[in-house]
């Protein structure tokens, strides 16, 4: 038996001794109540400030990354001062599964008004970077709305059956209807210092 649902859990040690004697008591405490850790989703990684350093002094390549949440996190550093930094971006998989559902959608929706499709996908857009737009993600947000313009303009295209259909003409809709990213979520220390200026 396992957890019911989709139960997940990261935690976080200093030590790797720690981390394996936490993992152990946990697993035996799972088994009293007649549950276990999924085996493919379980796993101990090296992650963290010393992580890539430590690696590099055994010969060994980049810390590993983790999925959580619909985002990759991976080890990296602040550019501006090359402090260590925990990056985000959106997981690979969401993503794909995301505009898979959108060109099924833009092609159901292929002879309906401009205007209805537009407000649809402008809907898409706006609730897709509430949830994504994190600081260190933005490459992956304007991915997402450059496959968007690409998918829309193919069924416009398709729809207006001219194999030609310039850019020059298509970019007012399109910017009209897919707002360009920007972060909403901003770190926490920036919210505070926003709410508590010193």
């Amino acid at each position: 038996m396992r957890f019911p649902g989709a139960t997940h859990l990261v935690v976080g040690f200093q030590y790797r001794t720690e981390a394996e004697r936490f993992w152990q008591e946990f697993r035996e405490r799972l088994a009293k109540f007649g549950l276990e850790l999924h085996a493919d989703k379980t796993r101990l990684i090296e992650f963290g400030r010393f992580a890539a350093q430590n690696r590099k002094t055994r010969g060994e390549g980049k810390p590993e990354t983790f999925t959580f949440l619909g985002f990759t996190h991976y080890c990296g550093k602040r550019r501006s001062n090359g402090a260590f930094i925990v990056w985000r971006e959106t997981a690979k998989k969401r993503l794909v599964a995301k505009l898979h559902a959108v060109q099924a959608e833009l092609r159901r929706q292929m002879h309906a008004p401009t205007s209805v499709v537009g407000e649809w996908l402008q809907r898409v857009t706006l609730g897709y970077y509430q949830y994504h737009a994190i600081p260190g993600n933005l490459n992956r947000l304007r991915l997402f709305r450059h496959r968007l313009r690409l998918l829309w303009r193919r069924v416009l295209v398709r729809r207006s059956q001219k194999r030609r259909m310039s850019w020059e003409r298509l970019n007012p809709l399109l910017d009209r209807w897919i707002p360009v990213p920007r972060v909403l979520h901003p770190y926490p220390t920036a919210r505070f210092l926003a709410r508590h200026p010193r």
